[in-house]
């Protein structure tokens, strides 16, 4: 089993300089073997793809018609060249679109490179970090203790707020928790992020209010910049107040995007650990966010990564995870089963016609799901 632990890093002017060029210099072989293959078929498209081998037996070739190509990590070259014969498989299986070339006028850019021998390594008290071509790079990680022995690839990223991170492919041993015999049913809402079958309710953060002023405060300063520098004749890339306004506006995405994922990580760790089966809702979140009034805040609650969590997580730790249709599942009555019918959103709480019994909507959703999943598990 293999896990990813992601890692910020801190390199100096000389290592960013590098990191950079790697970006060019990758992304430059990506396009040139992606166009030489795209000429290749054009000229004659009975032709069969070329492999991974030989493609990369035209990498010699490549850097002697560009040496600097030799300045940088060789391996991160390979890895370019390998990915884009994977994209190339995964096209002609139909799980994937045809690859593009790449551009560097995307903020983000990363490069693979794969572990050869020690040349991607912790120190000691696993502050810093080698890597190829590199040397010793300042790094802050929330996982503690990775052994070098279990790294397997590392890719070097750079976000659209100029920070670079690491993602570290790790070898992991089976971490199975202890059985619980716990059974829970997950109802995802706006009100509370998820409502348990057992009663417990999860409160919603609602990031999007909480950094509403300060994204509108910035994002009118990257319009005002923006047009001043088209006003006055000059590249958005070379205009400084520019770029500085369009980076605040993207740390205050990543701040949002960070708290909202530990915040579920916390969650659904502690859910994990306390029930061995989780039954979840299988919400069509498209059809849902054509709701202009609730569209904003059914994407603040991230309820895909929410169901993600739980699936890798119950996959890592031994335990069970399954989606079941919710249809009908806040119009059922929990305990006889009857059909009370479709209720406004308004409506909070309700007793049944048939039992008389008081329900929460929500508990009660949570509920019939762990019900239809607990049916869906006795016919399988």
């Amino acid at each position: 089993m293999y896990r990813g632990i992601e890692c910020k890093i801190y390199p100096n002017k000389a290592q960013q300089l590098k990191i950079e060029q790697t970006f060019g210099c990758t992304r430059f072989v990506w396009n040139e073997m992606l166009n030489m293959i795209n000429q290749r078929y054009q000229n004659n498209n009975e032709l069969k793809m070329l492999s991974y081998p030989k493609l990369s037996a035209l990498l010699p070739a490549l850097k002697l018609e560009y040496p600097w190509l030799k300045d940088i990590d060789s391996v991160a070259i390979q890895c370019a060249v390998k990915t884009l014969s994977e994209t190339f498989d995964r096209f002609f299986k139909g799980y994937s679109r045809y690859p593009k070339f790449k551009s560097k006028k995307i903020t983000r850019q990363s490069y693979l490179s794969t572990i050869r021998g020690n040349n991607i390594r912790f120190n000691d008290n696993q502050r810093y970090i080698k890597l190829p071509k590199l040397g010793w790079v300042k790094c802050k990680s929330s996982v503690q203790h990775i052994e070098n022995s279990r790294i397997k690839s590392v890719t070097v990223t750079r976000k659209s707020t100029g920070y670079y991170y690491i993602s570290l492919l790790v070898e992991s041993d089976n971490q199975a928790l202890p059985k619980t015999g716990k059974s829970v049913g997950i109802d995802l809402g706006l009100t509370h992020l998820a409502i348990t079958s057992d009663g417990k309710k999860y409160a919603s953060q609602r990031l999007h209010l909480k950094y509403k002023k300060q994204l509108h405060y910035w994002e009118k300063r990257v319009a005002r910049r923006r047009l001043n520098a088209i006003k006055n004749g000059m590249p958005l890339k070379d205009a400084k107040n520019y770029q500085k306004a369009k980076r605040q506006v993207a740390r205050i995405h990543e701040k949002i995007v960070n708290t909202r994922k530990d915040y579920i990580h916390k969650i659904t760790t502690d859910l994990v650990e306390r029930y061995d089966l989780i039954v979840l809702e299988d919400l069509k979140t498209s059809n849902l966010m054509k709701n202009h009034k609730l569209s904003r805040s059914i994407a603040s609650q991230s309820w895909r990564i929410f169901r993600t969590f739980i699936e890798y997580k119950c996959v890592m730790y031994s335990k069970t995870s399954m989606t079941v249709n919710p249809y009908k599942s806040s119009q059922y009555c929990s305990s006889c089963g009857f059909d009370s019918g479709k209720k406004t959103l308004d409506v909070r709480c309700w007793i049944c016609s048939e039992c008389s019994t008081e329900h929460d909507r929500d508990i009660n959703a949570s509920k019939n799901i762990l019900n239809f999943g607990l049916e869906q598990a006795l016919v399988k």
